[in-house]
């Protein structure tokens, strides 16, 4: 009977212990209460992330700020930047892989860029995703644009959730990126 009593605790010990253990993505993640959307609007991590509305190199006229149906990520970028050449292929294959859940728009900062040049980056690379021209420079000042590239992934409700200065691998960029769409 002892005995009987002693497996019986064990038991329940090991399903405590196991619910504990997943509590993050078990049962309490039914009662978590959603964080509230910030109200500020600002630059940085955390805060709604500025609007913008700017022509494509297509025509169209693209915005980012506010909710979306899909996460944005923006490329803030000019054509003779190393960085940027060297991080181009990896946007492309990221931008296919994900336009289904995610919105990539690179931005030709033009006022320290020449358009002909910005261009022939675009033809170069063969990017398919949308090119943006920034010809004044106002998108990137609302960004507190300071280097080439400056990407930042803005999640679903417009908040953004990392703003990043320079490239990353592309394994850590796609690892950010899917972050940000789940």
């Amino acid at each position: 009977m002892k005995r009987n009593i002693y497996i019986l605790l064990g038991v329940i010990l090991l399903i405590g212990v196991a619910l504990a253990q997943n509590a993050d993505n078990g049962i309490a993640a039914v009662f978590k209460q959603e964080e509230p959307l910030p109200t500020e609007t600002g630059p940085r991590a955390g805060l709604l992330a500025p609007g913008f509305s700017l022509k494509g190199m297509d025509g169209k006229t693209y915005t980012a700020g506010g909710a979306k149906e899909k996460a944005v990520f923006v490329s803030f970028w000019a054509s003779w930047c190393e960085p940027c050449k060297e991080e181009a292929p990896a946007l492309n294959t990221l931008a296919a892989k994900y336009k289904d859940k995610l919105d990539m728009y690179g931005v030709n900062v033009t006022p320290y860029d020449k358009l002909k040049d910005a261009k022939a980056f675009v033809e170069e690379y063969k990017l398919t995703f949308p090119i943006l021209l920034d010809e004044d420079g106002a998108a990137y000042a609302k960004y507190n644009g300071v280097a080439f590239p400056t990407n930042v992934l803005i999640d679903k409700n417009g908040v953004i959730q990392e703003v990043i200065l320079g490239i990353l691998p592309e394994k850590e960029l796609e690892r950010k990126i899917k972050d940000v769409i789940n």
